[in-house]
């Protein structure tokens, strides 16, 4: 699994500049290893959507040290490419998740008294 340094090597290779004009965005890309260290951390940030989040976050484009502007989408597609191979949407995450009785329990609402709907759900 690369290290975000390393995702920004690739992206200097690419479109010049240096390490850190990249190192912020692959650094947000795998922010979610600290919530899960192993493959599975991808499952937050690394789809389409992920990429589209990105731009939303940094701007649609990264201007280098070197003056030259290119699309922040570019570098998230990148990211994304060289851990999977691919850019998968969230759905084909989704699509891979086993689901657990859990995950669906939810209070319905005409159980709860209606000073506790008003209230946000708090009894």
């Amino acid at each position: 699994m690369p290290h975000p340094y390393h995702h920004s090597l690739i992206s200097v290779k690419k479109w010049g500049g240096v390490a850190a004009d990249y190192q912020h965005i692959h650094d947000w890309f795998d922010e979610s290893k600290a919530i899960i260290a192993d493959f599975r951390h991808r499952a937050l940030r690394h789809h389409a959507e992920g990429i589209f989040m990105a731009e939303r976050i940094f701007g649609s484009t990264l201007t280098l040290s070197t003056g030259r502007v290119i699309p922040t989408r570019w570098v998230g597609e990148q990211h994304v490419r060289d851990d999977l191979g691919f850019i998968p949407s969230f759905a084909d995450w989704v699509k891979a998740i086993r689901p657990e009785p859990w995950m669906g329990r939810t209070r319905h609402l005409e159980h709860l008294p209606p000073l506790a709907i008003a209230d946000g759900g708090k009894p």
